[in-house]
């Protein structure tokens, strides 16, 4: 995400580290530079101007030009700055209400119903009880969608079959919240256009009916400026609490996502980052402000590790590896375990200088490398992955072919795996030798 703006602001940021002094002129020149960025990216231009501004006023400062590194005090307002324009701090879901009420609204082709989905998945996990409602009664195979992605969660979905009446639905919707005791009702509303003044209305009702803590608007990221106008439109009829930004995966530029808070004075509550269930986060202003910087966004990538490993299995694991019992089954789990952090490149963007880093890499290389290691493994049978000394030249030509890889594949994949031991072993004996020494390094690392 915001691929094209990292790479110009990472430009702009190089040639002022450069400067030893910096001057009103080549601020103003730096600043214009941003200015560009923004506006490329599809920033509203009332928007980028008014930021421009406010970083010009407060870097002409005297503190910050006679500062020791001025650059640097310059990168750091920009930084400050786009963290108050994305909203300054994280925004919560408001769960006053017995059931909650969340209504999720926006146009067609937005990405509502797979929204719906991550939120439920998300709540599911929080321990917070949530109910999905099929609401949208004018797309056929809204409903089924929405019963599809309940059963994947194993989530409760209310629908209505053949009933057109939205507010016939809800009404049943909450009864049936309150028999079965759950605490978050989740409406997936129909698609409409802003101009559709109907449905807009049938919303209206909807809205106040139900009487939800939480409207949010689920806007497509890559519609740039227009999501800020639509979401104007939907703000003015509904007052809506918030907005989910979709599909920031695919959308380079990320203008909505810098425009709305500003326009809209309603917080971006969350973002979708793929097309997985999984792949949906609360959004928090000074993280995103970091990633849009290329400094990475180290405290995300720590929690996706951290939902994702298991500590108990971690510290097992770590007690196999000192005593050098690492077996090429403990190598697939942790195969796996990288694949639930996402993408190489996803994890290498959250990392600092982690944008930079990727130019011109090519990590789907490595991903497919990755598959591969995991067939070759997969392949193999249980013993052999426990005990890989067993495997001579005819069970390695079997697990090559039914892994679809050349056999010089699995002897490069073994080799690896042995020089990955043999090193866990030295690191252990040397673990144990400092042990016996009291925790003093040996003679031959001691300081000169």
């Amino acid at each position: 995400m915001f691929d094209s703006l990292t790479g110009k602001l990472q430009n702009v940021f190089r040639n002022l580290r450069g400067l030893g002094k910096i001057s009103e002129s080549n601020v103003s020149d730096s600043l214009r530079e941003v200015r560009m960025a923004l506006l490329d990216a599809d920033v509203n231009f009332k928007v980028a101007r008014d930021f421009i501004e406010s970083v010009r006023q407060k870097a002409i400062g005297q503190e910050v030009i006679q500062s020791i590194h001025p650059g640097q005090q310059v990168i750091k307002l920009i930084h400050d700055e786009l963290v108050t324009l994305l909203g300054a701090q994280n925004a919560a879901l408001d769960f006053s209400g017995s059931p909650t009420c969340i209504l999720m609204a926006g146009l067609h082709g937005a990405g509502k119903t797979t929204s719906c989905g991550k939120l439920a998945k998300l709540l599911h996990k929080q321990g917070r009880a949530p109910l999905l409602v099929a609401a949208d009664v004018y797309r056929p195979a809204a409903m089924d969608q929405l019963e599809t992605l309940g059963k994947q969660l194993d989530v409760p979905t209310f629908v209505k079959r053949g009933e057109t009446d939205v507010l016939k639905i809800a009404r049943e919707a909450l009864d049936f919240a309150r028999t079965q005791g759950r605490a978050t009702i989740i409406f997936d509303t129909a698609g409409r256009l802003q101009i559709d003044e109907p449905l807009v209305q049938e919303l209206v009702r909807l809205r106040d009916l139900v009487k939800p803590r939480e409207i949010l608007l689920v806007l497509d990221a890559a519609t740039g400026q227009e999501a800020v106008n639509v979401a104007t439109h939907f703000d003015q009829a509904l007052q809506i609490t918030g907005a989910v930004l979709t599909k920031l995966d695919g959308d380079a530029r990320g203008g909505a996502a810098l425009s709305f808070k500003s326009v809209t004075g309603k917080p971006i509550k969350f973002i979708g980052t793929g097309e997985k269930l999984e792949d949906f986060e609360p959004f928090h202003p000074e993280r995103m402000a970091s990633r849009i910087l290329g400094m990475g966004d180290v405290v995300s990538l720590v929690e996706r590790a951290a939902e994702a490993v298991d500590i108990e299995d971690a510290k097992k694991l770590e007690e196999k590896m000192r005593r050098g019992q690492f077996t090429l089954e403990d190598f697939l789990d942790q195969l796996r375990q990288m694949k639930k952090l996402g993408s190489l490149e996803s994890v290498v963007k959250m990392l600092p200088g982690g944008s930079e880093a990727l130019k011109g890499a090519d990590l789907s290389k490595s991903e497919k490398e990755f598959r591969r290691m995991e067939g070759i493994i997969c392949a193999m049978t249980f013993q052999e992955r426990r005990q890989p000394t067993i495997l001579n030249a005819r069970r390695r030509q079997r697990i090559a072919k039914g892994s679809g890889v050349a056999v010089s594949e699995v002897n490069n994949l073994l080799n690896r795996f042995n020089q990955m031991q043999d090193m866990m072993k030295k690191m252990g004996k040397m673990q144990k030798m400092m042990a016996k020494m009291g925790g003093a390094p040996p003679p031959g690392l001691m300081r000169r």
